[in-house]
């Protein structure tokens, strides 16, 4: 990507690419229902970031309980999705960054800032949740915090890894740009 420049039209939409793959993860963590299921056959407990369900170990209908009906599962939820939302603006500000002609360096710099605060926000909530869930809500069976839950420590992650790479971008402005003569390694025999 630096060695083209941001004017390189492939490379260009990178950044903001990985940042709609970061907030397709963060859908699917907040919708989905994995993130606590049982391990093992009878799986009798399943959960979400907003409910608990379980089943009698011989089957039947699943019972549900919010998890809103707890202080801690309400700010487990809050503090995500805060840094999902906070994703989404910094996904749409990249877009806009990108799509102007001049780049505007410390307008990047102030997404990568933007997006290390969402990632505290969503390792808060991603910290909550098992911790009190485990302490607060009777288990049975084996469980494990399953897909859903990795779909969100994966959006978290990312919001650090692309918060590096937004801060670190306007270092390069003179190679991104152009205006640095190549150097070339010629020895004569």
């Amino acid at each position: 990507m630096v060695k083209y420049g941001l004017d390189y039209t492939r490379c260009r939409w990178i950044l903001p690419l990985l940042l709609g793959i970061g907030v397709i993860f963060g859908i699917i963590a907040l919708a989905g229902r994995g993130w606590l299921e049982s391990q093992t056959l009878p799986y009798v407990h399943q959960a979400s970031l907003w409910e608990s369900c379980t089943r009698p170990e011989q089957g039947g209908n699943w019972n549900c309980e919010s998890l809103m009906n707890y202080a801690w599962g309400r700010a487990a939820a809050a503090t995500y999705l805060v840094g999902f939302l906070l994703l989404v603006i910094c996904f749409a500000l990249a877009i806009i960054a990108f799509a102007i002609d001049t780049l505007r360096f410390n307008f990047i710099r102030g997404i990568g800032g933007l997006l290390f605060v969402a990632a505290v926000f969503s390792i808060m909530g991603l910290v909550i949740y098992p911790v009190k869930f485990s302490t607060e809500i009777e288990m049975t069976g084996i469980n494990m915090f399953s897909w859903a839950y990795g779909f969100g420590w994966t959006t978290a992650i990312m919001e650090i890894c692309l918060g590096f790479f937004f801060c670190c971008l306007p270092n390069y402005e003179d190679q991104i740009l152009g205006n640095v003569k190549p150097t070339y390694f010629y020895s004569s025999p």
